[in-house]
């Protein structure tokens, strides 16, 4: 390793693929200076650092202003279709529905 870099890979997970950069950047770099320096943002336009997308360091939430250390591997998360609490709430709530009454008898 040269002095004064750190080795880091970006990841970003899509529904059906993984995107993955390997970078060598400066020591003392940001999360942020990773995400812009993998070339993610130009790929991928629905990532907003500033907005909904969430980033972290193995899967511990950080913020873009976060410095790295050799060997992090940054992770860009898309926000959530739904609320799992919801998802569970109403899947519980179809499953009570659909054992009430147990409608017409064969005979």
């Amino acid at each position: 390793m040269a002095a004064g870099l750190i080795h880091v890979e970006v990841v970003y997970a899509l529904p059906r693929r993984q995107e993955l950069v390997r970078l060598s950047l400066p020591a003392g770099a940001t999360v942020r200076e990773a995400v812009e320096a993998s070339g993610l943002l130009g790929r991928y336009p629905e990532i907003d650092v500033d907005g909904p997308s969430k980033l972290g360091i193995f899967a511990r939430l950080v913020k873009g202003d976060a410095v790295l250390r050799d060997c992090d591997r940054v992770e860009i998360y898309r926000p959530l279709i739904a609320d799992p609490k919801a998802v569970r709430k109403k899947r519980a709530d179809e499953g009570k529905a659909m054992k009430k009454g147990g409608g017409e008898a064969e005979g």
